[in-house]
């Protein structure tokens, strides 16, 4: 069975995104969020690339739905800022 590879942030996204933060007022908060944001989609981005060739085809879809997930919910986090 093939993997389907999913993304989850588009270029619009991730244009608006940066915007919201670089305007925030609150500059640590800023580079948290960035920083969390870096970190969830490097995970998910490790994933989908299938990095970690040890998980069976279910488990690496049940990682990959969590680690979309996380990233969704820095992104919501973020777009709720604006």
């Amino acid at each position: 069975m093939t993997k389907k590879i999913e993304t989850y942030v588009e270029n619009n996204d991730l244009n608006e995104i940066m915007l919201i933060l670089e305007e925030l007022d609150d500059e640590k908060l800023a580079v948290e969020l960035l920083k969390e944001f870096n970190d969830k989609t490097k995970v998910h981005g490790q994933l989908i690339l299938d990095m970690n060739s040890n998980l069976d085809n279910e488990e690496w879809k049940v990682k990959c739905d969590k680690a979309r997930q996380d990233v969704e919910a820095v992104v919501q986090r973020i777009k709720s800022l604006k």
